[in-house]
Order: structure tokens, then sequence, then C-alpha cells
């Protein structure tokens, strides 16, 4: 899930293979946290300069678990909102190997992005995992929101997989993981609800960087929190492109996540 990026397809599942090339990689090595706790990650990426863990790093503390209640109904629409997704076209998006089924958005291969681009929003989207998929463990619920098409908020299993907390489900991918881990099991509607500021910019100086305040099943994980640079995977992020609005994206990574009730608000 890159900005466009593929955090566990690339590298991550390269290396479970054992082969890069017909070279074994020894720089993307995961590990398991010192804790015990089985949750795994890198210990040979770069230092957060405003934090003292290393990128995806294992041993950063994991979000503790909230049971966030059932899932309920697709939540209503204002009345001032866009909708980009109403359960049968997918007019508001660029063409991509994506598909409307039974009133979702199921995720295919790559990228699916808007026609239009945003600026500072409000994001409403829901999301499923299937319950019954058979691919590799780096592929489980894969898949993630990017807003202007660069700073991913994640979506993922985290209420199986032990992956590295900025990471997890509702992470700013490869910077800050959520307050609390409110995933749901597969199978069971997640939602999404995104306040973004975009960042702007003087010239091609950073005056003031993106901000994410979130809810993830509707409890709070992320308040006025700082997005500190274009998402990567294993590298510090930081600002390449003095842009304040770009597309949403939806980043399919080989698992059919599918979606539903899709809305934005501009700000």
């Amino acid at each position: 899930m890159k900005g466009p990026h593929y955090p566990l397809l690339t590298v991550l599942a390269i290396f479970a293979l054992g082969v890069v090339s017909g070279v074994r990689s020894s720089a993307a090595e995961l590990v398991h946290a010192r804790d015990g706790s089985g949750v795994y990650g890198y210990k040979d990426t770069p230092k957060l300069p405003w934090c003292d863990y290393l990128v995806h790093d294992p041993d950063r503390p994991s979000p503790r678990r909230v049971d966030p209640g059932p899932a309920g109904p697709p939540g209503a629409v204002p009345g001032d909102a866009r909708v980009l997704f109403d359960g049968t076209t997918l007019e508001a998006w660029q063409p991509g190997a994506w598909r409307a089924a039974d009133g979702h958005l199921v995720a295919g291969d790559g990228m699916l992005t808007t026609k239009a681009s945003f600026g500072d929003l409000q994001l409403h989207l829901e999301w499923l995992a299937p319950a019954d998929y058979q691919g590799p463990w780096y592929n489980r619920g894969n898949n993630g929101v990017l807003l202007m098409g660069m700073y991913e908020i994640q979506i993922f299993d985290s209420y199986n997989e032990k992956i590295y907390p900025d990471g997890q489900a509702a992470a700013i991918y490869g910077q800050t993981p959520p307050r609390v881990n409110v995933t749901r099991p597969p199978g069971q509607w997640q939602t999404f609800d995104i306040l973004f500021t975009a960042p702007k910019f003087d010239g091609d100086e950073l005056v003031a960087p993106a901000r994410v305040t979130m809810l993830h099943n509707g409890v709070l994980v992320h308040l006025n929190e700082a997005v500190h640079g274009e998402t990567g995977h294993r590298i510090v992020p930081r600002y390449q492109r003095g842009l304040s609005r770009g597309p949403l994206a939806l980043g399919g990574h080989g698992c059919a996540v599918r979606f539903r009730n899709i809305w934005v608000r501009e700000l």
C-alpha cells in the first residue's frame, strides 16, 4: 500500500518466500517483539525522528484492544455529501480491476482512484475483510485508504494478525498506530470516519503538515494527529510533492475486501 505502495505484498511477501531474484534477502527480515507478544516487524529500519521507535518496529507498544460493539446497518448519508459509492456504480472512480457486486465494491488488483481531487475533507466508508480468506497471511484483509493518493490509513485484519503497530488497521501507515485496536473479526463490517486537513505549502516549502482525526467503528483512534509525509514502506516519510489536493484511492492487495457506503464532504 505505498503511495502507490505495497508494504506486505512486495518486500514482506518476497522475503517470506526467501528469494529476491534468486538471492536470499537479509535486509527485510521479519523479527518478533522481545516481549513474547508475537507481534512481528523489523529492526533494521531507520528511526522515526518524532518518537523513540523504528519504522515498523515490533517493540513499539501495541494499542490495547477495545470492543467497539456489534456492527450496524449502513450509516446515514448527509444531504450535502458527495457519494462515491452507492452500491451500484463506479462512476466516481477511474477505470480499474475492481467491480460492483451484491451492492458492494469488491477490491481487485491495484489501486482504485477517484476521478475528482479533494483537499480538506470528511470521509466515511465501510469495509469488510472476508471471513473465509484462503491466501497468505500478509494479504489477510490487506487494503488501504490513501488520502490525496499519498497518505495511507491502513486496512488490515488486525483482529487476528499481529503486524507491527504502525501497520495495523487504522494506523497512519508507517507513522502512527491507532490509540486503540477496535478491529472487528473478518466477516463483520467496519467503519472509518476520517477528518483530514490537507498539508499547506508556500511554493515547495511545507507550512503546515496534513492532520487526521479519525473514528474506527465509532471509537476515536486519532485526534488531530500530524501526518509526517507521504506513505512508504520501511522508510522515514517526508513531503516530496507540494500539493494540497489530490484524489482519494483504495489499494487492492490480493484480498477481496468489500466496501459500501462511501461518501465525502469537502470542508
